[in-house]
């Protein structure tokens, strides 16, 4: 009798892209400048959802300096820890987890040097999913786009959900101008990613994703697209979703 496989989410070849250059993630001027760049509006957007949809402002015991508190978060393929880093300073209780095992020792000296003690975890959504790990928001960005098995990494995310919280996914349209522009503009003609690091049948269109997501019992509450800006070099949110893309979820209380 043959024993059956585990599935899981990783992408090898991915994983091994991201640890090519995992010493660069937290130099802004680095192979992930871009992600540099886009993190203040993605922190901006998350920032007012989640105010939002908890209420934050009209909590007992609110703290402005610490809004998070009371919050318990996942960062899943948290990367180096560009997200993680400033949302546990705001008082979350957070994961930051990802499959590559150097990612996560990047992110963990790079906490210790600020003197912050993070969980951070080189594991995967399903593992994760496997110990009863429950969250009120879980911060699916940039990440579905590498991993090997959509359905099972979207499942997992979705399981881990409390009643009542939400999950942002953040990623690529699969379109002709998001392979223009993704791949060809960003990994060849300005370098700014290895080549190789995206793969345009990895990218999802939103009315996809949206069904997939809600199949798994969440309701889409909200989405927006991220345009870049050449001349100011700057990203901004925006209507157009033909390229970069943020749709959020919630789970019914």
């Amino acid at each position: 009798m043959t024993e059956a496989v585990k599935s899981t989410t990783i992408n090898p070849d991915d994983v091994a892209n991201f640890v090519k250059i995992a010493e660069q993630w937290w130099d802004p001027k680095g192979k992930f400048a871009p992600l540099h760049k886009f993190n203040p509006i993605r922190l901006k957007y998350i920032r007012s959802k989640i105010f939002e949809h908890f209420e934050l402002e009209a909590a007992e015991g609110f703290d402005p300096r610490a809004p998070y508190k009371g919050l318990r978060m996942l960062d899943i393929g948290c990367g180096g820890g560009l997200l993680t880093e400033p949302i546990f300073k705001l008082g979350a209780e957070i994961i930051g987890a990802d499959a590559a095992e150097k990612n996560v020792k990047i992110a963990t000296a790079h906490a210790m040097e600020q003197g912050l003690e993070i969980d951070y975890r080189a594991t995967t959504s399903e593992d994760l999913e496997a110990q009863g790990e429950k969250f009120d928001v879980i911060l699916n960005m940039e990440v579905i786009e590498h991993v090997s098995d959509v359905p099972l990494f979207l499942s997992s995310c979705a399981d881990m959900l409390k009643p009542g919280g939400i999950m942002f996914i953040a990623t690529l349209n699969r379109n002709f101008k998001s392979f223009a522009m993704a791949i060809v503009g960003v990994e060849y003609v300005l370098g700014w990613l290895p080549k190789g690091t995206h793969v345009w049948s990895q990218f999802i269109v939103p009315k996809e994703l949206q069904d997939m997501v809600e199949a798994l019992g969440l309701e889409m509450i909200d989405e927006t697209g991220v345009k870049y800006n050449p001349l100011s070099d700057r990203f901004s949110l925006a209507g157009d979703m033909s390229i970069n893309y943020i749709q959020l979820f919630s789970r019914a209380g």
